[in-house]
């Protein structure tokens, strides 16, 4: 007898439907599995015996065929189990295969037969409304996840024995309860900017940043403050809108780091990898395409602390991705897009002793030793980042002045506001409401004009610093963005004056007009930058 389930396949961040056919034929005891199934489907033929054994059902003692369709498109996982045991139950007589028609299955089987959760239920249900499915059956663990996807009905089981009651009796499944709808929490962010003391040429960075979705490169000795303003720029942001949100959610739900209650993410992500990741790890891949850190600080903060120590190889790779926002990963068989509209922020010391430049300590390090250090970093990648400070160890009068001052800094939610209403101002100016750091060369001529002066000034600067035409457009960017900051219709000369103070480090990149000063290292060079 012939049977059929519907499930689905994971294939980069979408699922695709995926048919389970089971026939029941003449022959040895046995459960046969084809159709480029990976290890872990195929070990399924365990977990889906054990099972229904267990459920007090009845597996079928004659060899057994389960194909899953379409048979050249890879499937891997545990999800599988459900289907595979449905239609099992099907073929056998001891479920009516027009039961199943219309419901979409997924879940992983534990051998008593209780269902555990399984990744990518957001793509899975969102995959299943957009092919007609009259239900989505899953585990319960994956009911928060799979409910914001509106429009499809669920069947949340605890088992297997669960599951068959819900098909038997289908008059009988309740509609999620609304706990599942998720609810926006108060917002948390991960360090204030009130607890940053001194450091105004890093926090008016900062706040550029996060306005027009700017690049950061924060340089400076041990304990400047780096980390703590990186921490800071997730609570600057704007508030992600509802599509963003499910956009997050499906993504952080197919590579398994949803928490365990499910939901809907509603915080723009922080993520801080270690300097010894891989490739892999950082822009992701793999046998099977799996997104890394940088598609997984999409919409918020990717943190890349002690820059240099990261390998070259693994820090170029990063090149196209920040200015396109996206990134293609390609294999043998396939091909998969992962978005990460990032805002990066990174951090290094100015030397492998961390004090270069410094007024009161010398530094350790000789001249050859700070140029390997800095050749760790590729001129192409600098290029590609807007905001480049330079940040000085904090004297011990700053420190002090924060226990005696009566009044309190300005804190994130000051800036936020002003951050929110330079948005408001691209958004109704720029093509597609895009931030600035988005906008091409042509749409900066369109989207807001340039007296004479800045303009004049700017084309000095990029003839006696040797900027490459990239870095030249990415001060026009930032110049667009202290302009909206400031309300102010065209680039002003004190605009551009200030996006060019952010190029500390064009040298590396550009090779500049003062050959003297490029073949010094550039912690050296700039130390006493503004």
């Amino acid at each position: 007898m012939l049977a059929r389930c519907n499930g689905a396949a994971l294939v980069g961040l979408e699922a695709r439907p995926v048919a389970v056919e089971v026939d029941i034929a003449p022959g040895l005891p046995g459960l046969q599995v084809v159709g480029l199934a990976d290890a872990a489907v195929q070990e399924s033929r365990q977990r889906v015996r054990a099972a229904i054994r267990n459920s007090q059902l009845r597996m079928p003692l004659t060899r057994v065929i389960v194909n899953l369709a379409p048979a050249d498109l890879r499937k891997e996982g545990p999800a599988f189990d459900l289907p595979i045991a449905l239609a099992v139950l099907a073929a056998s007589g001891q479920l009516d295969p027009a039961q199943l028609e219309g419901v979409w299955c997924a879940g992983e089987l534990g051998l008593g037969g209780e269902l555990r959760p399984v990744r990518g239920a957001v793509a899975i249900a969102l995959a299943a409304r957009e092919h007609g499915a009259s239900r989505l059956l899953l585990p319960a663990a994956n009911a928060a996840e799979a409910a914001l996807v509106e429009g499809l009905p669920l069947a949340p089981a605890d088992s297997l024995s669960d599951a068959l009651r819900w098909l038997l009796h289908p008059q009988s499944i309740p509609t999620p309860p609304p706990a599942l709808t998720a609810t926006a929490p108060e917002r948390t962010t991960l360090s204030d900017l009130a607890s940053v003391q001194g450091q105004l040429h890093g926090r008016r960075a900062l706040e550029i940043a996060a306005a027009g979705g700017h690049h950061l490169l924060l340089v400076g000795p041990p304990g400047s403050g780096k980390t703590m303003l990186a921490r800071c720029l997730p609570g600057l942001l704007p508030a992600l809108s509802r599509a963003e949100m499910l956009e997050l959610t499906q993504l952080y739900s197919v590579a398994g780091q949803l928490q365990a209650q499910g939901g809907l993410l509603q915080q723009r992500p922080f993520r801080s990898p270690h300097h010894s990741c891989t490739s892999a790890a950082l822009v992701g891949g793999g046998t099977n395409l799996r997104p890394g850190e940088l598609a997984l600080a999409h919409r918020g903060v990717l943190f890349l602390d002690e820059l240099t120590e990261f390998r070259r190889d693994v820090l170029n790779q990063l090149r196209q991705p920040l200015e396109h926002g996206e990134l293609w990963l390609s294999r043998a068989r396939q091909q998969q897009r992962f978005p990460c509209s990032v805002n990066l922020v990174a951090a290094t010391n100015p030397c492998a002793c961390g004090w270069a430049g410094d007024p009161e300590r010398s530094c350790s390090c000789g001249t050859a030793q700070q140029q390997r250090y800095w050749g760790r970093l590729s001129g192409p990648l600098l290029d590609r980042i807007d905001l480049q400070v330079v940040m000085r160890r904090l004297e011990g009068s700053t420190l002090g002045a924060g226990f005696r001052q009566t009044t309190n800094p300005e804190n994130s939610a000051a800036v936020r506001e002003r951050v929110r209403a330079a948005r408001q101002r691209m958004q109704n100016r720029n093509p597609d409401g895009v931030a600035n750091s988005q906008l091409t060369a042509a749409h900066l001529r369109r989207c807001g004009g340039i007296t004479p002066t800045a303009l004049d000034l700017w084309q000095q600067a990029i003839d006696q610093r040797g900027l490459s035409a990239r870095a030249a457009e990415r001060v026009l960017r930032v110049g667009r963005t202290i302009a909206d900051l400031g309300e102010c219709a065209e680039l002003s000369t004190a605009a551009i004056a200030e996006a060019l103070s952010y190029r500390s480090f064009d040298q590396l990149s550009g090779g500049g007009a003062d050959r003297g000063r490029a073949e010094r290292p550039p912690a050296a060079a700039d130390a006493g930058a503004p």
